[in-house]
């Protein structure tokens, strides 16, 4: 590991995949799910088993199933700008499909 530009350790600038999973029907505001993972297989099954994040963990409780609906090579910056900017819907091909 190495350190971040802010001085923490992290993962910084590692690359990997940013994807977003659209959620078959909303759990309370969210509709999507946007992460990060160097291994995306494993962390989608993860996600499918309810682990890996809280919101998944939610969503699977209540019932809600979801699909991958886009996949990116990035690094976590690229994640963390989409979350920032609540970009999930903006990235998403079913929403921008539905937008129209």
């Amino acid at each position: 590991m190495r350190r971040n530009q802010d001085g923490r350790f992290g993962r910084e600038g590692v690359s990997g995949w940013v994807y977003v999973l659209h959620f078959n029907r909303p759990y309370r505001h969210a509709c999507h799910y946007v992460g990060w993972s160097e291994d995306l297989f494993r962390r989608l099954d993860a996600h499918a088993e309810g682990h890996g994040g809280r919101l998944m963990a939610v969503i699977k409780a209540a019932g809600i199933g979801f699909r991958i609906t886009a996949v990116f090579p990035g690094t976590r910056e690229l994640e963390r700008r989409i979350k920032r900017q609540h970009g999930g819907n903006k990235v998403c091909p079913l929403c921008k499909a539905r937008a129209r």
